[in-house]
This record gives C-alpha cells, structure tokens and sequence, in this order.
C-alpha cells in the first residue's frame, strides 16, 4: 500500500467515525412541510413617516415574537428574509386562524382622549370623520350646502366594545411606549381578571397626563374613559376610577383596566396592548399548512424509495463492474451516511423537496466511479500489458477534469436554486450541493481507498474476470464492433430535435402551461374526507356555499384539492364546513395561500432563474471549453427545458415551484452529459490534430456512451422508485426528471454535437493543443509530471 492510499483510507475512516457519531446522536431538523404545520410569511409596508427597511423589519418581528410567545405555540420560529419579509412558522399548528389574526393586527396601538359621544356620518364622506376639540361640535352634521372642512387624520369617530360610537381626540400615546402587560386575577379586591399597564419613563408622564386630564369629568361621563385603539379598533375604553383626583393621574405601576373580562379575553387584552405596536404594517402574502399525516407519508416513501433505488443501483454497478463495482456499492452506503451526518451538522432544515434532492443524489454519486472505470477499462485495453493498479491510477487521472467539471456544473445549479428560489426549494438546492461535494468526497477518496488496496491483491490482478476493469464492459464491445457511422450526415439529429421542439411549443401553445397557485397568487387546498365524495359532488357542494368559482380536482388516494383566487381563513372553515356536509369527517391535509404580488414576484423569479442558468453555464464553458461547445451545450439545454415543460403542457401537470427545482437540475444533468462528451472530443482532438472533427466526435461518443449509459441508469433508478412510491407530493418532481435525463441523454449525443460540428465549420480556431502540451509548459515537464506513480523512471 502507497502512503498515498493509507492517507485516503485514514482520512476515509475518520470522516466515517465522524459522520456516524453525528447520525446516531443527532436528530435531523425537519422543515414543516415533513413535520406539519404552519408557515406565514409577511411583506412589511412602508407608511408616510417609516420606511420599511432592515431596522424596522427587526423591530418588527420582535414584537411579533411576543405575540406568537404568548399563543402557545410549541418552538415557534421567526426569521427575517431579505430587507423586508419576516417568516413565521409555528409547527403543529393546523388551523392557523387565531395566529393569522394576531399576527394581522398590523396597525399601532394607540390611546386617546374620549372627546365624547360619536355620531355616524354621511356614506359620502370619510369614514373617521373630523372632530374638534370641542366634543359637542361632533354631534351636528354639517349642512350639505356648507362646505366641509378637510378632516383631521388624527381624529377618529369609532364604536367601543358595546357598539357605542365614542368621539376620539389625537392620539397622545403609543403602543411604542408600553414596557409591559399582563393579566392576573385579583382574588383579594375581588375585582376578577384585570390587565396590568405599565409604561417607559416618557410615555408613564405622558400616561399620567392623560389619565389626569380624563379624571377631570364627573364619573359616568364618556370624556372620563380613555380608548385604547388597535387596527382602528377600540380594544378597551375603561373609566378613570373616581378616586383619581382632576390632573392627578394614574402612576405607570398602579395602572389596572377592569370589567367583566374572561381568563382568555384578559390574556388577549394584555397581548395586544404588549405586542401591539408595530413599527411598520405587515401583509400576509403566503401562507402554508401541512398536516402531520402527509409529512410522514413523504418521509416513509422517501425512505423506502431511498432503499429500493440504492439497492438497485448497487446492484447495477456490481454486475457491471464486479468487484470494483461492489466496493463502489460500499462507498455509495458510505455516501449516504456522510451527506445525512453533513446535513444534520449544518442544522440544514430538511423540506420535501430537500428530502427528494438527498434520494436522487443517491442515484447520481455513481457518476464519478463510472467515469474513472470507463476510463480504467480503456487504459487496460489499449496497454494490456500494465498493472491493474497503474491502468487504475490513470483512470482516476485521466476522468478527474470530467469530475471536476460536471460537478461544478449541478453546483451552479444548486447555488441558483438557493438564491433564487422560495422556500421548500431553498432546501434542496442545499441538500443537491451537499450531496454534490458528499458524492465527490465518496468517489475520489473513499472508493479510491478500497479499489486501490484491492488492486494490489495478486488475486483480483490475475483474475481479470473478477476486477471489473480488466475487460471492456458488452456495451463497449458491441459499439466498437459495430462502429456505427453517426455524424455522416449530422444534420438529420438537428432536424430530429427541432422537430421536437415543434412538437413540445405546440404543446404549450395549444393546451398551455397549467401554472400552480405558487406563480399565479390565489389559494389550493387538499382536504381528506371519511366518506368518498365524487368532484361533481364536492363541487355543487362548494358552490352552494358561494364559491362557485372554485375549482375541484382529485388528489392522492381519493382526497379532493380545491383550488380559488382570494380566499381568506374563515373562508376556508366555511368551505371545509360545506365539505363535511357530504364527506363526513373533512381534514385538511394541505393548504397554501399565496398573495397576487408574492405570485407575480415568484414567476419573474423563475425566468429569472432559468435565464441567469443558461448565462452562467454558457459562461462557465466558454471558459473551460471552445466557444463552439459552449453554445453547443447551451443550446442543447434550452433543448431540454422546453422538451420538459412541453411534456408537462401536453400531460396536463402543473408547474410550480417543485417543478421549477427538477427543471434547474435537468439543466445541471443535461450541461453533465455534454460536458463530459466534449471532455473526450477535446482530449481525441488535441492528440489527432489532422483527423476529420466528425471522426473524432464519433469516437468520443462511442467512447463515452457506456458512462452516459451507465450513470443514467443510476438515477433512472432512484426515479422510478420516487415515481411510484412518492405519492401526488414527488410524482410530478421525479416525472420532470425522468423526462428530463431521457431527453438530456438524446441531446448531449444528438443534438449537443452535432450543433458542435456545424459551428466549427464556420470557425476558424486551430484544434486545441495536445493533452499536456498547453500554453507555457513543456513536453519534459508534462511527460514527467504524467508518469505512473508505480513507475520508477528505469528504461533498457
């Protein structure tokens, strides 16, 4: 053994201890669309005095974390995203009406003055009508022949809590200045449930003068009350007690609001004076609840589609590539403990989605260990007389710019999906990186660990039946056997794609893309009912109780997925009520709520996203490549993307924002395939510089079909198992990428060069330079720096 193997196996098995430690004592943190729950997200809004920006954001968020501290929610969360969104998610919660209605009382507390009896007002004019200082002035409308004086924004005419109108004065507090309240029930002076104030410095002066100025008016008089006002609602109008002397006042510590209040509207009542005051107004522009039941369901799925597929897998590459293939097998288990150990150790919040990206990745970490056997195999049959170690060590040498290469490529597409997608999705950019870098770590260190200390057994380098490497695989044989003449005429695989391109854009012309309530704003709601009930059923039903524009549909095992514009939370109770009416027992097992402006910004989002994904990937291989291959490449992606989305136009599926991560990592797979194809035609070039470029492509291809072939099955796999086992939640995300690694396979080979071909006819750039031979290094050195590590330089 080399000391450069020990070194792999030793770091090998300490990341190993390391990542079993991790998993055996640490749980994953799991996001809650796994776990059940809730999750708000609400856009601050500037006003005319404050701008909604960072600091105010932050502000605000704390003095939403009080008011949700005091529902009860079980390990709420609340985090600020961006300059001026806060998301709020409260696990377990399943009817998040309460929290939405706390949460929505955006407006600042405020306390006023009682200036009096209110009156209502003409329907023609405002609503908060003027008053003066003078209270009387409020009870005589004007003449409608009198021009009305402009109202004073300060003042306001609003019902107490019997319904009776109060004349309000200016506001002379705020919410700002309430350093506490609390609720306590007063055995002692019998008084029952009270709320107790107290106030900062400033505002308990300003407190004292207020209640000071009330105490002036004979007990029973409305100007003895002072309103306490929040989303121009008086919450509380209590009478100053007649033992408080004319400009005296209530001190901040004594202040006590009594009444006839309940243990529950005691608590409410000090809510939302402590938690009243918010800095900036908010919105809710999404809101998500899942139900525990279908968390679990995705986990279970994910679970048994992980295993199947792993074990397909496995047993793929160990009939292909025997005893390296198993040891491969080994890694790939090893794979999967590093990359969970990795997401539980970075607190990564592992969604639905995520959970989809860690299976398939599974299926896509054979990548590298087929690539370095292909490329062993070739190295032993064309030096059939060097050590199984050295055609080994070439193998790994001679596939690591391929490695490199298509690897950087899905993490741009990770990257993309997590700065410009929204939630869930978020996650599993996160998860595919990790997975990218696990996979890498898993092929390059410990794989080459075991099929090194392999190779230098005496028994596996003799039987070369058994090593897997030794002999090229029935793919390879047969393709160099038939040796078929594939760019003769390369035109016609450019006339097949865009044939169908046709086919896919008339596909979205004609029965159009069935865009999900994620980009078009509005609500979808999957209910499940203990009695079947048909849609034309559940949609009379729905109708009957005023929502006839609802749209009913199917979902999963016989639930009903109901589907409007705006829709708000007692809505929705009534339209479950409406259900239940005909299916018994109705619960809801999912429920997304997306505002018209958070839709909008959603689906530019997605352009967006796919427009910087060509730009970046074009980038990256123009730089790594000839600009030919570069746009050969992208174009065959842009190939792929509408071959996708025409597919989903044609079968009627929607797109949303699941679907839009299975099509960010079909363009990663996709540029893969071609990278790897042009990685082979550059290094055949470069050594062959007068053979026809058709010929070398040939052979590239040829070459590289068992890898595509190979690896593809890998992930068909893992796929298929997700297809069928993962229910309505990851059918449509594992059917995109079916679609999407079929058509990524056709077009790296029958689209990607032959455009390659047709570019290079009109280009007028020399081959590339030969393997080793590129600017500023010579032969000597480049010869030398290539020489098999077993090889000590000695010649006869």
């Amino acid at each position: 053994m080399t000391r450069a193997t020990a070194v792999r196996a030793v770091l090998a098995v300490a990341v190993l201890l390391a990542s079993v430690f991790i998993t055996l004592t640490m749980s994953p943190r799991l996001g809650l669309d796994l776990q059940g729950g809730t999750r708000i997200v609400l856009q601050a809004r500037d006003t005319a005095t404050v701008e909604a920006d960072r600091e105010t954001t932050d502000r605000t968020l704390e003095v939403l974390r009080q008011r949700i501290d005091s529902l009860g929610v079980s390990e709420p969360t609340l985090t600020r995203s961006g300059e001026d969104r806060i998301i709020v998610e409260l696990p377990d919660v399943q009817d998040p009406r309460q929290a939405a209605e706390v949460i929505g009382r955006t407006a600042q507390l405020t306390f006023h003055a009682v200036e009096g009896e209110g009156t209502d007002q003409p329907e023609e004019k405002t609503p908060a009508p003027e008053s003066t200082n003078d209270p009387e002035s409020t009870t005589e409308p004007a003449p409608a022949t009198e021009p009305t004086p402009d109202p004073d924004p300060d003042r306001l005419t609003l019902p107490d809590e019997q319904g009776r109108l109060l004349a309000l004065g200016e506001p002379r507090l705020s919410g700002a200045g309430v350093e506490d309240a609390t609720a306590a029930f007063d055995a002692q002076g019998g008084a029952g449930w009270t709320v107790s104030l107290e106030f900062r410095k400033g505002a308990g002066q300003d407190w004292k003068k207020l209640t000071g100025e009330a105490a002036c008016h004979p007990a029973g008089d409305d100007r003895r009350r002072v309103a306490i006002v929040l989303d121009e609602k008086v919450i509380s109008s209590p009478q100053v007690d007649p033992s408080v002397g004319c400009r005296a006042g209530l001190p901040s510590g004594a202040t006590q609001i009594t009444g006839s209040f309940s243990a529950d509207e005691a608590r409410d009542l000090a809510l939302l004076i402590k938690g009243g005051a918010l800095p900036v107004p908010v919105e809710i522009v999404e809101q998500r609840t899942v139900g525990p039941t279908l968390g679990a369901a995705a986990i279970d799925a994910s679970a048994q589609a992980a295993l199947i597929g792993a074990a397909a897998t496995a047993l793929f590459i160990t009939v292909v590539y025997r005893l390296f293939g198993a040891l491969a097998a080994v890694a790939l288990g090893a794979y999967g403990v590093i990359s969970y150990a990795a997401l539980v150790a970075l607190g990564v919040t592992l969604t639905l989605p995520g959970l989809a990206g860690f299976v398939l990745a599974i299926g896509m970490a054979v990548d590298a260990n087929v690539l370095v056997f292909e490329r062993a195999r070739e190295e032993c049959a064309d030096r059939p007389t060097h050590s199984l170690r050295s055609a080994l060590t070439t193998g790994f040498r001679k596939a690591w710019s391929a490695v490199a290469d298509s690897n950087a490529t899905t993490l741009i597409a990770a990257g993309l999906l997590f700065f410009l997608g929204s939630g869930p999705v978020k996650g599993f950019g996160v998860t595919l990186a990790i997975g990218v870098v696990a996979s890498m770590f898993s092929a390059l260190v410990i794989a080459r660990a075991l099929t090194e200390i392999a190779a230098n057994s005496r028994f596996v380098s003799d039987y070369r039946g058994v090593n897997g490497i030794a002999r090229p695989g029935a793919v390879r044989t047969w393709l160099v056997r038939k040796d078929p003449k594939l760019f003769r005429k390369s035109a016609r695989w450019l006339v097949v794609s865009a044939a169908l391109v046709v086919v896919a854009v008339a596909g979205i012309v004609v029965r159009g893309v069935d865009l999900g309530v994620e980009f078009t704003g509005g609500r979808l709601v999957e209910y499940s009912t203990s009695r079947p009930v048909d849609v034309e059923t559940a949609r009379d039903s729905i109708a009957a109780a005023g929502f006839g524009d609802a749209e009913v549909t199917t979902a999963g095992d016989g639930d009903l997925s109901v589907r409007t514009g705006k829709l708000d939370n007692d809505g929705e109770h009534a339209l479950r009520a409406a259900l239940a009416e005909e299916g018994g027992e109705t619960t809801k097992v999912r429920d997304e709520l997306i505002g018209p402006s958070l839709g909008d910004e959603l689906r530019r989002n997605a352009l967006i996203a796919l427009g910087v994904a060509v730009a970046v990937q074009l980038a990256y291989l123009a730089v790594r490549f000839r600009w030919t291959f570069a746009v050969a490449s992208v174009a065959a992606m842009v190939h792929d993307v509408i071959l996708v989305v025409g597919a989903f136009a044609w079968l009627g599926r929607p797109v949303d924002g699941i679907f839009l991560a299975a099509l960010l990592t079909v363009i990663g797979y996709s540029v893969n395939d071609s990278v790897v194809v042009f990685d082979r035609v550059r290094e055949l070039w470069g050594a062959n510089r007068r053979t026809p470029l058709d010929t070398i492509a040939r052979r590239a291809v040829l070459q590289t079909v068992p890898r595509t072939v190979n690896t593809g099955m890998g992930a068909l796999f893992i796929l298929a198992a997700l297809a069928v086992l993962g229910g309505d939640s990851l059918a449509d995300f594992a059917l995109a990428l079916l679609i999407g690694i079929v058509v990524g396979t056709w077009s790296s080979v029958f689209t990607a060069v032959p455009g390659a071909l047709a570019l290079e006819r009109s280009a007028k750039a020399p081959p590339p330079p030969a393997p080793g031979k590129g600017k500023g290094t010579p032969r000597g050195k480049a010869r030398a720096a290539r020489r098999d590590p077993l090889d000590n330089g000695a010649r006869v």
